[in-house]
């Protein structure tokens, strides 16, 4: 917002620059925190850091950049005075700050959102790609809430950085590859031949599958080698044994895309292990060639990656093994073919890996490695982004390691059936087909929330009473006052016209949302550059805490002309906001409720 009149100022104090044998500026504005009126800022440090250094270069006197910085804003304040659209400029310890009038500030704000609609609050693009890559299941098993954080987080995540105006790449790196796999065939070879996948919940049966293979393989002497004889022909591409690996995942995919459909995640590009466990054998017999691997395996060992015998160090990267002493490569080896790929595949000015945090030191001994065989500039553009797990009521880590599984189709089953029960306590009246959208939409807007609503950082604890709360900090008190200001807008029956400066004097709950409403923008590209889908969250609950305070304050529909006209346009943008606010977080904003 206020491109023009920022531009206006720019090209003033260009010229001011020009005048006075300055160097042209570079000026960064932000946004004044409110307090009763608005505006933006800017600083003159720069401006005066230029001059010392012009000045020092050529051998003048040597300028105090602080006290030169406050007498360019003073100088600069008493020549832009007339400058259109400001109510008054002032200068403040180097800063010049400039005000909007009240009433013009509000129809703005209301004016882009009507004119803007879902893309209220986007950035202009940046003309850099960014990958994100999240998700990451494992085929031939089943589909559990652990992966639910990962899940969530990445899609918002996404969503935020192309709001920022990013052009996102978003991926998957599936495994599809290993003996976890080759166990599931051998015990669908042994006892399920032929069978066939169910129409619906195929990874749920996927993962009952997997789990009889676990407990046959105990029982079985011969397994192993049987397991091992599967793996030989699997990457001899035996025929038999490739097309049975080949429909079986399609199989794991299909129930994959299932859940995705369901939860409104998309992908632009998906990996696979198997294709990277064929591309990292030419790069390990590189990084042997130049010694930063070692090979041990003629003594029985491994191929590794000595990291901090390389760098002098101790205990800090410790080593990457990269094949296993029969040759067989490992996750690791399989990420460095995949770091390069990202890079070969897509122009790229970031790729952002989405894995938990006990890959942390993964992913630093990998990025090192690369450092070392020569991609330094590239490693200059991966970010590893850890999260931390989530836990279930009663403090019960979900963890397939330790037996702790709720599958997710159980926790979306549940989610649903919670809300539709106060649905329907809450509006009785609405048909049954209605009754179970809405509580599809409330039930996954449950589970999400809570997972993008805390630092990536902190565990998070999953709690049906919070995250299904109408009056807390919750995704359905956003959904319900969504609900609320549709309810407005359709009783207004007259379609709303664009705003005008209101004529009225602002009540302080119009003041606050006009003010919430205008922060979305910056909102998102604070989010984007922290990847911090908090700030989202946090925006979107003040805004519908917002706009009920407004509701229960300020008439609208009984308010007289005009201001009845510029309430429901105030009433419009709000839901607007709410709506785009909820979109980035992957959060549908329900028509009735």
């Amino acid at each position: 917002m206020f491109t023009a009149e920022k531009a206006a100022v720019h090209d003033r104090i260009s010229d001011f620059c020009q005048a006075h044998g300055l160097p042209q500026p570079t000026l960064t504005w932000s946004q004044i925190p409110f307090s009763g009126e608005w505006g933006i800022a800017t600083s003159l440090f720069q401006l005066a850091s230029q001059e010392a250094k012009a000045s020092g270069a050529a051998g003048g006197q040597k300028i105090n950049v602080p006290q030169r910085a406050a007498e360019l804003a003073e100088q600069l304040a008493a020549q832009l005075q007339d400058t259109p659209g400001f109510s008054r400029i002032e200068a403040v310890k180097g800063y010049l700050n400039l005000y909007f009038s009240t009433a013009d500030f509000a129809a703005r704000v209301l004016g882009a959102v009507s004119q803007q609609g879902n893309r209220y609050g986007w950035g202009e693009p940046k003309q850099q790609r960014v990958m994100l890559e999240f998700s990451q299941p494992n085929t031939h098993k089943a589909f559990h809430v652990g992966h639910l954080r990962n899940m969530i987080l990445g899609a918002s995540l996404a969503n935020i950085l192309e709001a920022a105006g990013y052009e996102m790449v978003r991926a998957n790196y599936i495994g599809d590859y290993g003996k976890d796999v080759m166990k599931w065939m051998w015990n669908y070879s042994k006892r399920h031949a032929g069978e066939q996948p169910p129409a619906k919940d195929v990874t749920r049966w996927m993962g009952d599958l997997y789990s009889e293979s676990s407990r046959e393989l105990e029982a079985d002497p011969n397994g192993e080698a049987e397991i091992r004889e599967l793996f030989s022909k699997w990457e001899a591409e035996d025929k038999t044994v490739y097309d049975l690996w080949l429909l079986t995942r399609q199989w794991s995919l299909d129930g994959f895309n299932e859940i995705y459909e369901q939860m409104g995640i998309r992908f632009d590009r998906i990996y696979f292990e198997s294709e990277m466990e064929r591309l990292c054998k030419p790069i390990i017999d590189d990084l042997i060639a130049r010694k930063i691997a070692v090979d041990e395996r003629a003594e029985g060992g491994t191929v590794v990656v000595k990291l901090d015998e390389l760098l002098g160090l101790q205990e800090k990267y410790r080593v990457l093994v990269l094949l296993r002493s029969d040759g067989t490569s490992l996750y690791g080896a399989w990420d460095l073919a995949l770091a390069l790929t990202k890079f070969k595949d897509y122009d790229l000015h970031q790729s952002i890996y989405v894995v938990d945090v006990r890959q942390s030191l993964h992913f630093t001994q990998v990025f090192k490695t690369m450092e070392l065989a020569g991609y330094e500039e590239l490693m200059k553009k991966v970010l590893h982004l850890p999260y931390e797990v989530v836990n279930l009521p009663g403090n019960v880590i979900i963890s397939s390691r330790e037996g702790v599984v709720v599958l997710l189709e159980e926790l979306i089953g549940q989610a649903t059936e919670r809300a539709a029960a106060i649905v329907a306590e809450k509006n009785p009246e609405l048909d049954e087909a209605t009754r179970l959208t809405v509580a599809q939409q409330v039930g996954l807007a449950a589970i999400k929330y809570p997972m993008l609503a805390r630092e990536t950082t902190k565990i998070a604890t999953f709690d049906w009473e919070a995250a299904l709360d109408f009056n807390g900090q919750a995704a359905p008190y956003i959904q319900y006052a969504y609900v609320r200001a549709n309810s407005i807008l359709r009783r207004a029956a007259t379609a709303v016209q664009a705003a005008q400066p209101p004529q009225h004097e602002l009540q302080p709950s119009e003041v606050e949302l006009i003010e919430l409403i205008s922060r979305l923008p910056e909102a998102i590209q604070r989010a984007a550059s922290e990847h911090k889908t908090l700030h989202i969250t946090n925006l979107t609950y003040e805004l519908a805490k917002g706009f009920n305070d407004f509701y229960n304050q300020c008439p609208v529909l009984q308010a007289e002309e005009p201001q009845r006209s510029f309430r429901l346009a105030l009433v419009a943008a709000a839901r607007q906001a709410m709506a785009n606010g909820l979109a980035l977080l992957g959060i549908d904003a329900p028509e009735v409720m």
